[in-house]
């Protein structure tokens, strides 16, 4: 059995460095497979590449708008229109050079150095490291079982409370990663209106939108207009080298952020835009990616537990497992060096979600093939024994 009694005193070794150490293996002719990192193992929808085809043919790719093409705006516009029954200006959409850059837009906008932004624990690690590197203060919020594993507005005030800080901004995945948690209807309106009620930004990353498994999947732009909303082509969409992402923005702030953009990044890749343009229509074929998912969710859900693990949250959105691994060690830092070196199979320790209590907790991504995860899953069995 394996067993480390000990957190491991060795520099962290986080998702990317997870992602680098089994890019080599491969390299080197090990059979890595990688569960490390939310990355679909599908290729970008097929119109989106035709389109793509079609503009290099062209040769006609250059600078947008720095809020992007007024086409991607139209069709995201209708795609809110058509999934959510909102009628969306497209004005108030900006085109960003993926979610990362909306993240950076966001910060920039609505904070001055030292306000303090909620977000919660565990949670994507980059948030804390952006916030952190814009000189402002990250307030993180453990979320667990008895708060549904999300935000919640007796949290926020318990939280303020203990720490002295007064919130200036809320920031909430749903599908979250790791957790998995999506967060219904009521538990984003209690979140809008305390929001509104306080005077905070609210800020809604909606990235894994589109992978909701259980549950009820809802944009904050259904309960308010004040949110501002981040999205991405990377997840559902299979894009995730496109760079490609958007915001959804209350009037009022669509100039300051164009502003923002026009210095830090001129405007989005065209290319991309072209391709998520035509990606927009192509529902019937991601949704048989999604369905692969779900069987590589369903196959998790069932092994993980016979094997060891317990499953530390609901998996009811986004493509991954957030694992207690308690039975078998509390460094999980350990095990994920141990997993990769030994059997070849890559995951993220829980210390990239939560810096405190992630020593017991491993990430495992599904969005690879069902052969690969199926693979992978026995393979940790067999390790395990």
């Amino acid at each position: 059995m394996f067993s480390i009694s000990k957190r491991s005193e060795v520099e962290p070794f986080h998702a990317m460095d997870v992602l680098a150490e089994a890019t080599k293996r491969r390299a080197a002719g090990h059979p890595v497979i990688s569960m490390a990192v939310g990355q679909p193992s599908h290729p970008a929808p097929q119109a989106a590449l035709e389109a793509a085809r079609t503009a290099l043919t062209e040769g006609r790719i250059g600078y947008t708008d720095a809020l992007g093409t007024a086409r991607l705006k139209s069709a995201l516009a209708w795609h809110y229109k058509d999934r959510h029954g909102l009628e969306i200006d497209p004005t108030r959409i900006a085109i960003t050079t993926g979610s990362s850059a909306g993240f950076n837009l966001a910060f920039l906008s609505l904070f001055d150095a030292g306000d303090a932004v909620a977000i919660a624990r565990p949670g994507y690690p980059a948030y804390r490291n952006i916030l952190g590197a814009l000189g402002l203060k990250v307030l993180e919020v453990s979320v667990t079982a008895e708060t549904q594993f999300t935000l919640t507005p007796q949290s926020l005030e318990a939280a303020q409370k203990e720490s002295g800080m007064t919130l200036k901004g809320v920031l909430l995945a749903s599908p979250a990663n790791p957790t998995g948690t999506v967060t219904g209807r009521d538990g984003l309106q209690a979140l809008a209106d305390y929001c509104a009620a306080h005077s905070i930004a609210f800020i809604s990353d909606e990235i894994y939108h589109g992978l909701t498994f259980a549950g009820e999947e809802t944009s904050a732009l259904e309960l308010t207009d004040e949110a501002i909303v981040i999205n991405s082509f990377s997840k559902y969409y299979c894009m995730t080298g496109w760079r490609i992402g958007w915001m959804v923005l209350p009037a009022r702030l669509v100039r300051p952020i164009e502003r923002v953009a026009q210095s830090l990044y001129i405007s989005p890749p065209e290319l991309s835009q072209i391709a998520a343009t035509a990606a927009l229509s192509a529902g019937a074929e991601l949704d048989r990616y999604k369905a692969s998912y779900a069987t590589n969710r369903d196959l998790l859900m069932r092994r993980l537990p016979q094997i060891g693990f317990s499953i530390a949250s609901p998996m009811d959105g986004a493509f991954y497992a957030y694992l207690d691994v308690t039975r078998f060690t509390n460094d999980s830092m350990g095990l994920a060096k141990r997993m990769l070196a030994e059997i070849d199979v890559a995951a993220t320790p829980g210390l990239d979600f939560d810096p405190l209590e992630g020593n017991r907790t491993l990430r495992l991504s599904y969005a690879g093939s069902q052969a690969e995860i199926a693979e992978a899953v026995e393979r940790i069995a067999a390790w395990l024994k």
